[in-house]
């Protein structure tokens, strides 16, 4: 009995497709074969920076290198450090990382950096098992960031963050907590991998200094301890990582006169983890006076309503600030919490969508109203609201020095 011809046709089209997706599979593998470094760059905070400032050792030491970054912005950086933006078609998925390899690695290419973009654990494994098959995996810190999807406590999260740990390769981390590095040891050592914990104090002050934006320690000390085990000396890393052209997301402090006042911007939207929070702080104190008023903003999404809660707490319990502001969602709740929390009404201002405020009116209340000649501003918790939105685009024509 002879087969439908729609069945026919159906098998006809399950086969081209399973042919087209063996060809793609074997190219890429091939493609891969070809590069002997690999770096597939994993973790909750400093993904980008790291990716970036790897390139740009890489770079300095004479190889061709392509690196992919999806921090702020996707962007492939190409051989000569520039940033070519991903045009996506829909929403992001892991296979753009197929796409950009297929596209930007050449015979000539030596290393191929890539930061990872996937969340789920399932997705991450098949990002390195599959796409990047890395020799150098990079777990840049362990913060407690996306439990929804990765789990809820820290060890949960770093068995997540370790689906992209390379099978007979080399793991490097900046993690210090000694409970999640045990992790990460045994987790390598079942996959035949050595665990590097590098110490942050390889990197000194001055090392620190070289760079146009604030810094991480932790950071670059991943890139020097690359750099030792690929046979790149200290000086070359150091201005490769230092050249490298860094994602728009690092913090940056600008300063700024706005009206009678003096301000300083610490843009810190993308920071949204209790330890990152706290890490960063310090890093603020230099330009803090007795003549400061230091305003700190939560900036609360209405799809994180667990994360504005968490910051309601760490605002008050970890951190100092004369006056908090409330951009974005959850108002009336956050301004409970923090008031619960022993912070005094009177100094939280509420602008965001509770009130939907205009921008003249967000300066007003958060700069010109405040009792000092220099207000230090910080934002933090999300990067997306409208009350964000609004304060960026004027702080960037203010005339910022």
């Amino acid at each position: 009995m002879e087969l439908p011809w729609f069945l026919i046709a159906g098998g006809l089209a399950a086969v081209a497709v399973l042919a087209r997706w063996a060809y793609q599979s074997w190219a890429h593998n091939r493609l891969l074969a070809s590069l002997p470094i690999r770096i597939h760059v994993n973790g909750i905070r400093g993904k980008s920076t790291v990716a970036r400032i790897l390139a740009g050792m890489l770079r300095e030491a004479g190889l061709v290198t392509v690196g992919k970054s999806t921090g702020t912005f996707a962007a492939v950086i190409d051989p000569e450090g520039e940033d070519v933006p991903i045009v996506r078609r829909g929403p992001p998925t892991i296979l753009e990382q197929i796409e950009v390899a297929g596209e930007w690695i050449t015979p000539d290419v030596d290393a191929w950096v890539v930061e990872c973009m996937a969340l789920k654990p399932a997705y991450q494994r098949i990002s390195e098992e599959r796409i990047v098959q890395s020799t150098i995996g990079v777990l840049t810190n362990v913060r407690e960031d996306h439990q929804d999807v990765m789990g809820e406590t820290l060890p949960e999260i770093a068995r997540s963050l370790l689906s992209t740990c390379p099978t007979d390769g080399l793991l490097i981390t900046s993690e210090q907590n000694p409970e999640i590095t045990q992790i990460m040891r045994d987790v390598a050592g079942d996959m035949g991998t050595e665990l590097l914990v590098v110490d942050p104090d390889w990197v000194t002050d001055e090392d620190i200094a070289r760079f146009e934006y604030i810094a991480f320690k932790e950071n670059v000390a991943i890139g020097l301890a690359v750099a030792e085990k690929l046979g790149i000396d200290r000086d070359t890393a150091m201005t490769g990582m230092v050249k490298a052209p860094p994602d728009p997301g690092v913090l940056r402090l600008q300063h700024m006169e706005i009206g009678s006042k003096k301000v300083t911007w610490a843009n810190l939207f993308a920071v949204n983890d209790r330890e990152s929070m706290i890490a960063v702080m310090p890093k603020l104190e230099p330009w803090v006076t007795d003549d400061t008023t230091t305003v700190g903003i939560l900036n609360n999404r209405s799809d994180r309503e667990r994360r504005a809660t968490q910051f309601a707490d760490i605002a008050v319990r970890d951190l100092l600030f004369d006056r908090l502001v409330t951009f974005g969602a959850y108002e009336a709740r956050v301004t409970d919490r923090l008031i619960q929390n022993g912070y005094p009404r009177e100094q939280i201002i509420n602008l965001g969508e509770d009130r939907n405020p205009s921008v003249d009116e967000i300066i007003a209340r958060m700069i010109h109203d405040q009792p000092t000649g220099h207000v230090m501003v910080v934002g933090f918790v999300n990067i997306h609201t409208h009350q964000a939105e609004l304060m960026l685009e004027y702080f960037e024509g203010a005339g910022v020095h």
